[in-house]
């Protein structure tokens, strides 16, 4: 079964490897998340893992969620995952993964929303280039012109223009697992993730490793 947890972000920060070289690694709370659901072809049509994470008093939940975990005699959680699985059969309702379901040295891909850059302008957008910086020309940061005339008329689809930037969701892939902390549940990946501290994010053996 793939290696499946919820976490989230704490940080960045560097740690030095056995040869003194320096290595940016992102400090990443996982679990323990506990089994909420297991979905399998004959009774879903695909088969899946359902992960709760972190600690919610109940009245907080709203009724639905809260009966979702009623029926499976379990204390609600504040984060609920679903993650694809090839197979569910290592694992029943109820049980609790942790940080050490994960090896040093083990990829993966992790899945963030991205921090949000509200609305900008197409050169923080897309790296446009701004126009001659002269008080006549009256063109500095404007997206530039929209091509078609009377023929055909229109704007294409697909125009790189001002607009929404940032908070999708993001998946980076491959990211080695540099360090495991087993009593503070945290592990340390080498590199970036999406999202500011606090983030939420979906950790999922890489499916692109080597």
């Amino acid at each position: 079964m793939s290696k499946t947890l919820i976490g989230k972000k704490v940080g960045m920060t560097q740690i030095f490897d056995e040869q003194g070289k320096v290595i940016p690694v992102t400090v990443i709370e996982a679990g323990p998340c506990t089994v909420v659901q297991l979905k399998t072809v004959e009774t879903d049509g695909y088969t899946a893992v359902q992960l709760g994470f972190g600690d919610v008093k109940e009245h907080k939940v709203i009724k639905p969620v809260r009966g979702h975990y009623t029926k499976v005699n379990l204390k609600p959680k504040k984060h609920l995952r679903e993650f694809r699985v090839n197979s569910v059969d290592d694992l029943k309702v109820g049980d609790e993964l942790k940080v050490d379901t994960f090896e040093v040295g083990d990829k993966l891909d992790i899945q963030g929303t991205s921090k949000g850059k509200g609305f900008q302008g197409v050169i923080k957008r897309h790296g446009q280039s701004r126009g001659p910086m002269g008080h006549g020309s009256m063109y500095h940061r404007r997206p530039g012109s929209m091509g078609p005339t009377s023929t055909p008329g229109r704007v294409f689809k697909g125009k790189k223009l001002p607009g929404h930037m940032g908070h999708e969701t993001v998946t980076i892939q491959n990211l080695e697992v540099v360090k495991i902390d087993l009593d503070k549940n945290v592990v340390l990946v080498k590199g970036s993730v999406p999202g500011a501290k606090g983030a939420i994010l979906k950790l999922k053996t890489s499916v692109k490793s080597k």
